[in-house]
């Protein structure tokens, strides 16, 4: 069975974005998902996500992840 990694979208107390059009796809790898999310968090914190979660198959790898810009 191949792995995929997947991100969870939370607001900033932790309850997961309920937004339809947030992209739910998997990826095959850890850095395909990192590289992934690295060229989309900006849009992503647009659309009211806060902080991402990083599973792998269902399981939390870690997070939540801050998407705030480092200051």
């Amino acid at each position: 069975m191949a792995t995929s990694w997947t991100w969870r979208y939370e607001t900033p107390e932790g309850a997961e974005v309920d937004d339809p059009g947030l992209p739910r796809e998997g990826f095959p790898t850890q850095a395909d998902a990192e590289s992934w999310l690295g060229e989309t968090w900006r849009e992503l914190r647009e659309r009211g996500v806060a902080q991402v979660v990083l599973r792998e198959d269902g399981r939390t790898v870690y997070g939540p992840m801050s998407l705030d810009p480092a200051s």
